[in-house]
């Protein structure tokens, strides 16, 4: 069966059933407490499951003058019925080793009768049975398509407990959750269904639910069972009213009633319980966990997880909803055309950012699922955002797209780009794309623009590698910031300034240090998210590591949003903001020699760099100032204590407004032999800075190969030997 039938299936039974599942749920976990509870009361005999008829049954004939009857109940504590010596009734707790009582038998609470009452009849009586045995049917199944999904999404049986990528939350809690609370999830749906059935005598009339008259071995007609059967095993004894020996006790065991004779201990008569009323009291044990206080505390457990999924199953539905298409433009009037596999939504997300950008270029974009794929009379382009499912399978909105494809001809070619999103920890990766790739590329009206691009764990900081190519290539301008591309946070750290030090008055630059939470892990590079409108529109700034605080350098422009919130700062302020990972522009550990190329506000990231360089790696720093400044003063300071420690070799400054006016460029083209080594021998150019400047540096650097004979820049780009981190 397809996935999308076991995914709607189980979707539809927890609608249906979340209601009753929610009292059922909570009203279980109180009974469950209460079975524990009673675990703990003091009534039950040491070595109980070792005591015989033969040891107990004499003592307690010694103790009491008359006795009536004697039962075990579920805990295992002996209650009696008798007339002591003095002639007083007795109903009591007992050890069945001494005879002596223990306690008096309590009645359960109202609180509990009437929490059990909920539980298993919503107080309808019968009607309200037959329904809970319905909801319990329902959560049967609603944990066999869960279990079918899991096995979908795990790849078989073998990998079940295998990792479980985690896209967000309510999903990996779901499905990590699920895993572990499956078998007493299933074995509480079963034994509630098989009570109700039982209750409604489905399986057998009511004559043939009446226990069963055996025929006795001549061994057990003269054999005393007195010394072989244990009590633990006796769930009532009713006493011989005389010493007459015609006069029998009558012993309702587990799976049976006897008649013994109370002298020699042989069975007179022998009743079978039906096997109905064997699983009925079974399931009645393991349903309630009244057995044993470890299933209890499991039962309880395992309601706890149905609550939570019935939060985070409706969580995660809501999540795809969210992802709901919004076009505003027709299919038949649109250039771009932009299609979507995606089997939980969180694939929507890219292509919604990608719309929303290109319309804010005075495009026409029309965004639809794969399995909608039409004639598309305007198109230029064609961008496919698939993920893979199970075994290099279509999502659920994919699976039809391969015939589609094949029947539906377009009139005109179209470009088309495919980006696949998977899980490097699946042998498939992205198989799904990939097939639609080879498919689209065999098609006679479809022109492959790009080379499919492949994205692992839906990374932002790849995804952009594909954006920087189609952008390029197009000349429409979209935005390469990876966080853009990641969710709008709801859950921001407090962050504190500790330090604002100016740079320079006239070119309005400042140097900010801020200390985050203890528990933060950032690395020089990463980039400091704020957001100071209060809503989505966020602001970036790369950020270095100074002895554990954050430091970033700061130019405040005209009406900045971003600049103008962080130059209002003083010392002692704090703010709400995120650090970002930015391990696409971390300083490379295995690169043999690095050129770290700023200009004057892309330099922070960089000293936190050098200033972590504790393996002594190879640091050439080239920074780009305007004039000499008291910070520049500072900055060279810093450089000459980390060249004695060898944790930088050089640092040259270019100054654009003094002596020979020299640029950060002038400086490469000067030392184009090094760079030349650098890149031939596996070296990385990292810049951060201003868009601006990265531009003339690529221009000088991409000059240098050609005029040498070495790679484009863009192969040096490709194989990660240059990094940048531009805005």
């Amino acid at each position: 069966m397809t996935l999308s039938f076991w995914r709607y299936a189980h979707l539809a039974l927890a609608l249906f059933s979340s209601i009753f599942l929610l009292l059922a749920s909570a009203t279980g976990i109180i009974l469950a407490v209460d079975a524990v509870q009673e675990k703990t009361l003091p009534y039950k005999a040491e070595n109980f499951n070792e005591i015989t008829l033969g040891e107990t049954l004499p003592i307690l004939k010694k103790e009491y003058s008359e006795i009536t009857e004697l039962s075990v109940d579920y805990n295992q504590f002996v209650t009696l019925q008798a007339i002591d010596a003095d002639g007083n009734d007795v109903k009591a707790y007992i050890d069945p080793k001494t005879g002596k009582a223990l306690g008096n038998p309590a009645k359960k609470s109202e609180f509990i009768n009437w929490i059990t009452s909920l539980h298993r009849s919503l107080f309808l009586h019968e009607a309200g049975r037959f329904f809970v045995g319905v909801i319990s049917f329902c959560l049967l199944l609603i944990s066999i398509s869960g279990f079918v999904l899991v096995l979908k999404r795990q790849r078989g049986i073998r990998n079940f407990f295998s990792k479980i990528i985690k896209e967000y939350f309510a999903q990996y809690y779901h499905v990590l959750l699920g895993r572990l609370a499956l078998i007493p999830i299933l074995i509480i749906s079963l034994t509630g269904t098989y009570l109700s059935l039982e209750r409604f005598n489905f399986f057998m009339g009511e004559e043939k639910a009446k226990p069963i008259k055996t025929e006795l071995s001549e061994k057990a007609k003269t054999t005393s069972i007195f010394n072989t059967t244990l009590l633990s095993d006796v769930k009532k004894i009713e006493f011989p009213f005389t010493d007459d020996p015609e006069e029998y006790y009558i012993i309702e065991l587990k799976d049976r009633e006897i008649e013994v004779n109370q002298v020699t201990g042989a069975i007179i008569s022998e009743k079978r319980s039906p096997m109905t009323a064997q699983f009925a009291a079974l399931s009645l044990d393991l349903h309630t966990g009244r057995i044993n206080g470890i299933w209890a505390v499991i039962l309880a457990i395992a309601c706890i997880n149905i609550l939570f999924f019935i939060y985070s199953g409706f969580a995660i539905t809501l999540k795809r909803r969210s992802s709901r298409i919004k076009n505003k433009f027709k299919a038949d009037e649109s250039t771009f055309i932009l299609l979507v596999g995606s089997e939980n939504g969180s694939t929507f997300r890219f292509t919604n950012s990608i719309q929303k950008q290109l319309i804010d270029n005075g495009q026409k974009v029309f965004v639809s699922e794969l399995n909608k794929f039409t004639a598309y009379p305007k198109a230029e382009h064609i961008v496919v955002f698939t993920s893979t499912h199970g075994l290099g399978d279509a999502p659920s909105n994919g699976t039809q797209f391969k015939t589609l494809v094949e029947k539906q001809n377009q009139d005109q070619n179209i470009n088309f780009s495919v980006v696949g999103f998977g899980s490097k920890s699946y042998p498939d990766f992205c198989q799904f794309a990939i097939e639609i790739d080879q498919l689209l590329g065999k098609q006679k009206w479809a022109d492959r623009y790009l080379d499919l691009k492949t994205v692992n764990d839906k990374s932002a900081v790849e995804f952009v590698e594909w954006v920087k190519l189609w952008s390029e290539k197009t000349g429409i301008s979209l935005a390469t910031t990876p966080s853009l591309y990641n969710h709008v946070p709801k859950g921001l750290q407090k962050i504190m300034v500790l330090d604002k030090t100016p740079i320079s008055e006239t070119e309005h630059t400042f140097i900010l240090t801020l200390k985050s939470n203890a528990r933060t892990k950032f690395s020089s590079g990463d980039l400091l998210a704020i957001y100071p409108a209060n809503d989505s529109r966020e602001r970036l700034y790369s950020i270095g590591n100074h002895s554990g605080n954050i430091q970033l350098v700061v130019k405040l422009h005209p009406n900045g949003l971003g600049s103008g919130f962080l130059n209002a700062l003083e010392p002692g302020n704090v703010i709400k903001a995120q650090i970002v990972k930015n391990p696409a522009f971390h300083l490379p550990k295995k690169a043999s020699k690095v050129a770290l190329i700023s200009n004057g506000t892309g330099i922070a990231p960089f000293l936190g760099m050098i200033e972590q360089n504790k393996v002594k790696q190879e640091l050439h720093l080239y920074s780009g100032f305007r004039m000499e400044t008291p910070t520049l003063m500072a900055y060279k300071k810093f450089a000459g204590i980390m060249i004695q420690k060898e944790h930088l070799d050089n640092f040259h400054v270019a100054l654009s407004r003094e002596a020979e006016h020299i640029y950060v460029m002038d400086l490469i083209k000067r030392d184009s032999i090094f760079f030349v080594n650098l890149l031939n021998k596996g070296g990385v150019i990292m810049i951060c800075g201003s868009l601006a400047m990265q531009k003339d540096v690529e221009a000088i650097l991409s000059e240098m190969c050609l005029a040498k004979g070495l790679k484009t820049l863009e192969e040096y780009k490709a194989n990660k030997q240059f990094l940048t981190d531009c805005y």
